[in-house]
């Protein structure tokens, strides 16, 4: 009688989904984590590529891992990249203020950690929503569809704003007490530092627009461009990444190229040169640049590489030199006066 009750938190490795877990573990909870990787995960790519990042390298941190780490919990890592993509290409309730799918995201992880807590014999799921904290999936309104298309109904209780919302099944059994649930509603964080404070958190990831790329604004201008140059919506976990690195320049609609910012950014985008056409300077120090696209003229290189002679130590040269290559021959040296900024508009830049 006295074994306890077993719940799965959804950790994105942000505060509130840490107190909520605290929260359950008070109250003799046994608790494990559950995180999911969709691909367009803030942390999971891109944390220290570049060089401006270097000093901060001791500080980059997988944040569920280390949530899981500080509350004394299993993490439990899905990857759900491909069951995913239905719910980036074809929202049913839509997209917020970029293409970010949040009420149908929320709905599709629920009913993801739903099918996990009945395989593994778990009782309930908590998660670290706010009544009013996001404008899309977390409104008094939404949350009732979370649990009803999700499947979970009443087993999904949110103990940060429980005392707003109607009782769950484990509050009414006995499960958890509800007296010590909170009611934090909006977006004031305020609350959840002094609660942070109470519990002896000091160190956590700070809020800075969710922790999705869809919800940036430049990244999803480079996933619509994306879309719209393809015979097809669908993307490998490689375009997901590639979004994230290098400048996006696409001056004809055939082809787009994909210039390094720094030397983390040429290392980095130097591996995938057996994939791509690619430029590299030779005359002087400067960027790899891959290029994605089809049938290319001479004239279509010759402005890639113009272009691309424009972000290397080279720009003020009369002449640069770089060696062209694709998948089906070894390559060719071509010589090219660097563009100014004034010939590469801002309607280029994707």
């Amino acid at each position: 009688m006295n074994t306890p009750r077993k719940a799965v938190a959804l950790i994105s490795g942000g505060l509130d989904s840490m107190l909520a877990a605290k929260i359950m573990l008070e109250q003799g909870i046994h608790v494990e984590g559950i995180n999911f990787f969709t691909g367009f995960c803030v942390e999971g790519h891109t944390h220290a590529i570049r060089n401006k990042d270097q000093e901060k390298k001791e500080k980059k941190r997988n944040n569920a891992l280390w949530t899981a780490e500080q509350l004394g919990i299993k993490l439990n890592i899905i990857d759900i990249i491909e069951p995913y993509k239905d719910v980036v290409l074809n929202p049913k309730h839509g997209y917020g203020a970029n293409l970010n799918p949040c009420l149908d995201c929320k709905i599709f992880m629920v009913k993801e950690a739903h099918k996990w807590m009945i395989e593994n014999n778990f009782d309930f799921i908590i998660t670290g929503e706010v009544v009013g904290q996001r404008p899309k999936s977390q409104r008094k309104e939404t949350m009732p569809i979370v649990q009803k298309e999700s499947g979970i109904q009443d087993l999904l209780l949110r103990p940060l704003c429980a005392l707003n919302l109607p009782e769950t099944l484990p509050e009414r059994e006995g499960w958890v007490n509800r007296e010590k649930l909170l009611n934090f509603h909006g977006r004031n964080r305020k609350p959840q530092m002094a609660l942070a404070k109470e519990f002896g958190f000091s160190d956590y990831a700070q809020p800075a627009g969710g922790c999705c790329f869809l919800t940036d604004a430049n990244y999803s201008s480079k996933l619509q461009d994306m879309w719209q140059h393809r015979p097809s919506r669908d993307y490998t976990l490689d375009d997901i990444i590639l979004l994230k690195v290098g400048r996006h320049i696409r001056p004809r609609e055939n082809f787009k190229l994909i210039v390094a910012r720094d030397g983390g950014e040429t290392r980095y985008l130097g591996g995938y040169r057996k994939q791509f056409k690619h430029l590299v300077m030779r005359s002087h120090s400067g960027p790899v640049t891959l290029i994605e696209g089809e049938n290319l003229s001479v004239e279509d290189i010759e402005l890639a590489a113009g272009i691309a002679a424009r972000y290397g130590q080279g720009r003020d040269a009369d002449e640069v030199e770089f060696e062209y290559s694709d998948q089906q021959q070894s390559g060719y040296s071509l010589h090219v006066k660097p563009m100014s900024p004034e010939q590469i508009p801002a309607s280029w830049l994707v």
